[in-house]
């Protein structure tokens, strides 16, 4: 699954908001966002699908973001490992961020 199609599904799937790295950084600059936890890693339940898998993970996401407090995250990386042979796991590498709400409401 190509990283567009990836970000898509998580945007649609997740209820924080998903920033990709230029807009977190404008908004740093504006102080309208905050880092709070950066580099989290999850390995998200194996789903049947690679869309069953990616919505798993934006169960995941949601959870961790909200038990850090925050409202958005980014993507920073990702990856299908070979679970056993047969299935493969999304692992996934996001930020959590806490953004104000007016300017996620708006992008």
């Amino acid at each position: 699954m190509s990283p567009a199609k990836v970000s898509r599904l998580l945007n649609t799937m997740t209820t924080s908001s998903i920033l990709n790295k230029s807009q977190a950084e404008y908004l740093y600059q504006l102080d309208k966002c905050r880092l709070i936890i950066k580099d989290r890693n999850y390995a998200a339940p194996i789903g049947l699908t690679a869309k069953r898998d990616v919505k798993n993970a934006a169960k995941g996401i949601d959870e961790w973001v909200q038990l850090d407090n925050g409202n958005a995250f980014i993507l920073t990386n990702y990856k299908w490992i070979n679970f056993d042979g047969l299935s493969t796991q999304l692992q996934l590498q996001f930020d959590t961020l806490i953004c104000d709400e007016d300017i996620l409401q708006s992008s």
